[in-house]
């Protein structure tokens, strides 16, 4: 008997009341709450209806009023309204068009809730508000020329409404009555549910007494049964159901051996059927694994086919653009000139599809690698839409550069991804825009201590996009027209890439366009803000104060000035003309500071010159700005301060205004005159290392205009002979060469020969990340990419001849170029944190060793975090990567005592990072020092 009452934790009785009770409960509640609502509803409705039928009639009944003007009359109607009905309606106002009060019921200190706070255009039909215990019915007056028809509403002409509307009623319905109401009904339903559920436990009561005792004893029975005595049966006389369910347990108890046979047969069915199906199992899993291994591989084979690829076509390619480029140089005539033009320009189409191409291939495989670096805002995009403007400038296109005050200078991210993303964007506004402008902008949506959000727009007025092709946008290899590959060129590569370069620093992109309207793509990035200032830090106070006179016609152009001056603190005179111009002259009566004159707003029909004198003699320092090539700008030299092509980018136009020179000498003018900048060739003895006779000609050519010695060797195995027995100050190896290629050759002239300290630059036409970084790890101090260009062997070869030899610690230990190249190649700021690096070493020092003696893991992992972020900007690659490892153990829960043989490996390293930042510090100071003593002299 223990053991039944032990089955279960209540009672029978307490079963049987529960489950009886239970249905009648639910269902008064089901049944009572149905009623209750539904009550609720009716209610609801009805006070709906009568508010209609009060706020109807009154917009027909006030619109001759309002028509009238005879608001004495609408408010003796709206009131006798409001007193009729006192006990529903509580205030009624009047709006006119302009969403004025201008009548009322009556004075209620809340009569602003019964404005309307949407458009009141949207106001076509009576509308519903819920507030608070209230509600607010809005209906719109109409003018009796608006004829009412018995159609539904959305047959209506929207316009004729709205042109017919004279404003709207509103009216202030009380609910209280209603819910006073709703109250007495859940009252009464609480009422009736609770007399069920006493009637039904009166019921359930008798129930329990006469089925409680057989109950019992038939789970005494099942409790026998289920501990195996099979022979136990149910006795006695019971009545209803309950015979037959003590019928059911003997027949139970007399066929459960058999079923515990059959039960039996059946496991050991099922183990078998499992085993087999586990064995497939198996072998699926075997199968998936090569299918694993066979994607991996063919990953690996279009890896390498795209690398010699790249490679196979970037080497005749630098031959076909070096040498047009050198033949550009020779005198010849008008149209040899073209036809060269033709070549280059063809041949750099090619190169940049070919790029497109190996970028589109990198991303889809996965194995594109943004990097975190911090730059200068500003600064790089200046430099992107440089190489962007001249397009603009030859088809006379106004291009606007517009960022934000409150955008910061100073962040950490992939500026060469960045700039290749604006490169795209602009670049395509630029090509599909015939005539108006193209308007960049920069603005800050999110900021906080480390973070910022930067949402970019590119607007144009070129042709757009129609709705239906904009789907086809960021798809590989789509445009979307057909006709446009024809018309403007490129392979529909540039915006997938876009699109997934953003996604992959965390933003989103979007485009908004119109055909034959103009398009704007924007797109959106999280970045980090530096910690370190990587732009230079102008002294903007100079500026406050100063008078300015801006003449800009064009209306983004003008409006970026005129912002960005009123930022610094200058007083602006702006003019949108030349009319306009000379009002502003005559009425000043003294001189202004500067002078920001556009070639658009002079009067092309007068003299030019003599405009200028004109404004040159009120003004201090005239700065032309010109937006497009025209030769004839150089006889406008005479009488100005400045010439600057349009757009220019903030930094540089505050460094002019700043420090405002004479200029005599402009460089745009030279480069839209043709005027060849004199070369100084450095006196140098340079060896350069290539296979391909044509691609080691034309290195050899060109380096023979910038240098004094040139060696050229058309193999590995030659470049490490004549390293043995010659010094040299630079070397360009190629890497792609049959034998010995570059990177053995390198490795063996850095074991032994008169040049284990000379740069060794790789000359390659591999672009992939793999190849670059395993350039960096061979030995190689810099990369020069096929097609060779001039500017940047020019560049490669200003960068290194300088450059300090520091021979006694290992490169991976500290590399001072990629200390460099952290700093963006500024040699102040890198010789600043390394300074700052080395100061904090020995505190560092102590604190690892004393979180190593007391094995203290949150001092260890605070003080490596610290270390490790330090790293990162001072070209340290051994230290960062034992940092990073050990960081990565620790928050993983390991203890300080298992990474003990990594900590002791990093002070060692700690000890080494000193004495080379010791002598770099030494041996660059003194530089520098130098440097400025000879500019001094």
């Amino acid at each position: 008997m223990n053991n039944a009452k032990n089955m279960t934790k209540y009672s029978l009785r307490s079963w049987v009341l529960v489950l009886a009770l239970a249905p009648t409960i639910l269902v008064g509640i089901l049944l009572g709450s149905y009623f209750t609502i539904n009550r609720f509803y009716e209610l609801e409705q009805t006070l709906i209806e009568q508010g209609g039928n009060i706020i109807e009639p009154l917009a027909i009944a006030a619109e001759i009023g309002l028509e009238k003007k005879d608001f004495e009359t609408t408010k003796k109607l709206i009131t006798a309204a409001q007193l009729n009905k006192s006990s529903l309606v509580q205030f009624i106002a009047i709006f006119d068009t302009n969403n004025r009060v201008i009548v009322t019921s009556h004075h209620y200190k809340d009569h602003e809730l019964m404005r309307y706070d949407q458009p009141l255009s949207s106001l076509m039909r009576t509308e519903l508000e819920q507030v608070g215990d209230s509600l607010i019915l809005r209906s719109p007056i109409f003018s009796s020329e608006h004829e009412l028809k018995v159609n539904s509403f959305e047959e209506q002409d929207a316009e004729q409404l709205i042109a017919t509307k004279l404003g709207y009623i509103a009216v202030l319905i009380n609910k209280e009555n209603a819910l006073l109401e709703q109250h007495r009904a859940a009252v009464a339903a609480f009422i009736i549910v609770l007399i069920g559920v006493q009637l039904n436990l009166l019921f359930t009561f008798r129930l329990v007494k006469n089925v409680t005792q057989p109950i019992t004893e038939m789970v005494r029975v099942v409790a026998k049964i289920r501990e195996g005595k099979l022979d136990t049966r149910v006795d006695g006389n019971l009545i209803g159901e309950l015979d037959l369910l003590k019928r059911g347990i003997n027949a139970m108890a007399g066929s459960l051996s058999d079923y515990h046979d059959e039960m039996q047969q059946n496991i050991d069915q099922a183990t078998s059927d499992l085993r087999e199906t586990l064995e497939q199992i198996e072998i699926q899993n075997v199968e998936l694994d090569l299918a694993k291994k066979r994607a991996l591989e063919a990953s690996r084979i279009k890896s390498e086919f795209l690398a010699n690829m790249s490679h196979e076509l970037r080497t005749p390619l630098n031959g076909v653009i070096g040498f047009a480029k050198q033949l550009l140089k020779t005198p010849l005539h008008s149209s040899q000139q073209d036809y060269i033009n033709t070549i280059e320009k063809s041949a750099t189409t090619l190169l940049g599809i070919i790029n497109d191409i190996l970028d589109f291939s990198k991303l889809e495989a996965g194995k594109m690698v943004l990097e975190n670096m911090p730059f200068a805002l500003r600064e790089m995009l200046d430099d992107t839409i440089t190489l962007l403007s001249n397009s603009a400038r030859e088809k006379d296109i106004e291009l606007v550069i517009d960022i934000e005050s409150d955008v910061p200078e100073d962040l950490s991210g992939d500026a060469m991804r960045i700039s290749q993303i604006m490169t795209n964007l602009v670049g395509n506004a630029i090509k599909f825009t015939d005539q108006g402008s193209v308007h960049l902008r920069l603005q800050l949506t999110e900021s906080n201590n480390e973070q910022i959000n930067l949402r970019c727009e590119v607007t144009d007025t070129g042709i757009g996009i129609d709705d239906s092709q904009k789907e086809m946008l960021f798809q590989a290899f789509g445009q979307a027209d057909s006709s446009i590959s024809r018309r403007f060129g490129g392979t529909g590569l540039g915006l997938i890439i876009t699109k997934r370069l953003v996604n992959r620093m965390g933003g989103q992109i979007g485009c908004i366009s119109k055909l034959d309207k103009g398009s704007t793509f924007w797109f959106t990035l999280p970045l980090q803000t530096s910690q370190y200032s990587i732009g230079q830090i102008l002294p903007l106070d100079k500026l406050q104060g100063k008078s300015v006179l801006l003449l800009e016609p064009r209306e983004l152009s003008n409006n970026t000035l005129n912002r960005l001056v009123n930022h610094w603190g200058m007083k602006v005179t702006n003019a949108h003309s030349f009319e306009q111009l000379g009002n502003a002259l005559n009425q000043q009566t003294s001189t202004f500071d500067y002078a920001l004159i556009s070639c658009k707003g002079l009067d092309a029909n007068g003299n030019i010159s003599s405009q200028l004198k004109e404004i040159k003699a009120q003004c201090q320092y005239l700065v032309l700005l010109c937006s497009s090539n025209e030769a004839i700008t150089h006889n406008l030299l005479p009488f100005v301060d400045k010439v600057i092509p349009a757009p220019i980018g903030e930094k540089a136009l505050a460094q002019i205004l700043i420090d405002p020179q004479p200029d005599t000498d402009s460089a745009y003018l030279l480069e839209d005159l043709g005027i060849p900048e004199p070369i100084e060739r450095q006196p140098l003895r340079v060896l350069a290392v290539d296979d391909n006779p044509a691609n080691l000609k034309l290195i050899d050519t060109l380096l023979k205009e910038l240098v004094n010695q040139v060696t050229v060797i058309d193999s590995g195995q030659g470049a490490v002979s004549i390293a043995q027995e010659r010094s040299f100050d630079l070397i360009f190896m190629d890497i792609q060469m049959p034998g010995t290629d570059g990177i053995s050759a390198t490795k063996l002239i850095r074991q032994d020969s008169l040049n284990r300290n000379t740069p060794i630059i790789a000359v390659t036409a591999h672009a992939i990340a793999e190849e670059r970084e395993l350039i960096q790890q061979s030995g190689m101090n810099g990369y020069l990419p096929k097609p060779i260009d001039e500017a940047a062997l020019k560049s490669v070869i200003n960068r290194w001849k300088t450059r300090p030899k520091f021979t006694h610690f290992d490169q991976f230990t500290l590399n001072w170029e990629l200390c460099l190249t952290q700093a963006n190649h500024k040699q102040d700021l890198a010789l600043d944190m390394l300074k700052m690096l080395l100061d904090s070493l020995g505190e560092t020092t102590q604190q690892i060793e004393g979180a190593l003696e007391q094995f203290d893991d949150k001092q260890m992992l605070t003080t490596i975090h610290k270390l490790h972020g330090a790293s990162c900007y001072c070209g340290i690659p051994t230290t960062q990567k034992l940092c990073q490892e050990i960081e990565s153990t620790l928050k993983q829960g390991t203890s300080v005592a298992d990474v003990e043989p990594e900590i002791l490996e990093l002070l060692d390293e700690l000890t080494k990072v000193e004495s080379a930042a010791n002598q770099v510090i030494s041996q660059l100071s003194t530089d520098i020092i130098d440097d400025n003593q000879t500019r001094l002299l």
